[in-house]
């Protein structure tokens, strides 16, 4: 019996939350009878999730990611339960484990836009925390068996950062909808709120995320049509609605805790998602809204350009111009033409071709290619 732990602390967060939810929801699916699986949970979550396997063994650890207890205490528990393999799901472990593992690397965004702006950390404590962190994830990516990245591109990220002697281990592979948007319906009380045509923005308000160059160009514009950034309600959003009361811009508008049904009623109403981040480890955003037939305008980077090809709206993520200009071609779109390009979007999404794409991003089969690495390894 072949025992697997993997590290879901992050299992209520955004991004690699998802990530987690959905690999734990189709990996209850396989259930490999020779396998028994540990999963380390905080005790936040330990209580709200229950797994119908005998197979799936909740484990409750307090250490957070990035600690020293990280260092210590979780590295005593993994150790104590002696196995096989051990799947790290975020680039923070405990360095000392030197048992075999594998590692999902999401994105290197804090290694190629290293500020201290993206932290709430002063100047000195900030960079003693980016040092380590540079540490950590080098330990990570040397000791690893396999890596797992979302996107060709992180890999290639990786390999340039690190070095062409990593390449033969690192292995891409796309991650898709979210099984909870999947099977969810669309929140008609919505409606009655938002009453005014609404270009969409949905994410962290990280600074890598460029949210305020959107908040700028988004006033050049000149939008009659408000943008509505769903998001959630920290320092960073604070930060921004900062900005948007000096900028004098009034429509904008913020949606925190959106729930799972608001965001299928968004992506189906929205006249656009717009996405205008430096940097990108994949883009659920984008996909998610390519599912649902909402058109996208995005930066210009090469993740983006992966995933969607040339089916969406590029703008450079560097240039408030050219972001306003993107967003009022869009608008200025007579509304027969916008509604023969939202058909078109949707034809684009019922299409054989589109269907074969959307399989490939997709938290299924991302999972069945994790169980072959699990297998393999």
């Amino acid at each position: 019996m072949k025992k697997i732990g993997i590290d879901a602390r992050l299992y209520s967060q955004t991004g690699v939350g998802t990530y987690l939810r959905n690999l734990l929801h189709y990996l209850v699916k396989i259930d490999n009878p020779d396998i028994i699986f540990y999963i380390y949970l905080l005790p936040l979550d330990f209580d709200q999730i229950e797994f119908p396997s005998k197979h799936f063994i909740k484990r409750m650890v307090s250490a957070r990611w990035h600690t020293i207890a990280e260092q210590t205490t979780f590295y005593g528990e993994i150790m104590r339960d002696d196995l096989g393999l051990m799947h790290f799901t975020y680039f923070s472990y405990p360095v000392l484990y030197k048992r075999p593992f594998i590692a999902t690397v999401h994105d290197i965004t804090p290694l190629l836009f290293k500020t201290g702006r993206a932290s709430t950390l002063n100047f000195i404590f900030y960079e003693i925390k980016h040092q380590i962190f540079k540490y950590v994830l080098s330990a990570q990516i040397k000791n690893a068996k396999k890596i797992i990245t979302p996107t060709q591109t992180v890999k290639d990220q990786l390999v340039e950062y690190y070095g062409k002697n990593i390449e033969p281990k690192i292995e891409p592979i796309y991650e898709g909808v979210n099984f909870e948007l999947l099977n969810a319906k669309k929140n008609e009380k919505l409606r009655a709120k938002l009453t005014t045509p609404f270009f969409l923005y949905v994410g962290n308000f990280y600074p890598h995320k460029n949210v305020g160059r959107l908040v700028e160009a988004f006033k050049r514009s000149r939008q009659k049509s408000k943008l509505l950034l769903v998001g959630p309600d920290n320092m960073f959003a604070k930060k921004l609605k900062d900005q948007i009361k000096t900028s004098r811009i009034e429509n904008i508008e913020f949606m925190h805790d959106a729930k799972i049904d608001d965001l299928v009623y968004l992506y189906k109403n929205a006249k656009a998602l717009v996405n205008p981040s430096l940097s990108e480890g994949f883009g659920l955003p984008l996909i998610e809204a390519t599912h649902f037939g909402c058109p996208v305008i995005a930066s210009d980077i090469a993740v983006f350009h992966e995933l969607m090809g040339d089916g969406y709206v590029s703008f450079d993520p560097f240039d408030d111009e050219d972001i306003a200009e993107k967003l009022k071609t869009f608008n200025h779109l007579p509304p027969t033409l916008r509604s023969e390009y939202s058909s078109l979007v949707r034809r684009r999404v019922e299409s054989a071709e589109h269907k074969n794409k959307i399989e490939k991003f997709s938290f299924e089969r991302m999972t069945e290619k994790v169980m072959e690495l699990y297998m393999l390894s």
